[in-house]
């Protein structure tokens, strides 16, 4: 019987911290966006996130 499984992977980006730093601080500047919609929208850029579905024969 197959098994079937779920990997998450979160890597930082390969991105100069400061870089990084001023992308997350100068969205939620510019958007107005209010901190709880601010902050997951910049995880998401600060983060690579990789969802993997995989499948093993036992």
């Amino acid at each position: 019987m197959p098994r079937f499984g779920l990997t998450i992977d979160v890597y930082p980006r390969d991105l100069p911290f400061s870089l990084l730093g001023a992308a997350v601080a100068g969205y939620a500047f510019w958007t107005n966006a209010p901190v709880e919609i601010a902050d997951p929208v910049a995880l998401l850029i600060v983060f690579d996130i990789r969802v993997r579905r995989w499948r093993r024969r036992t």
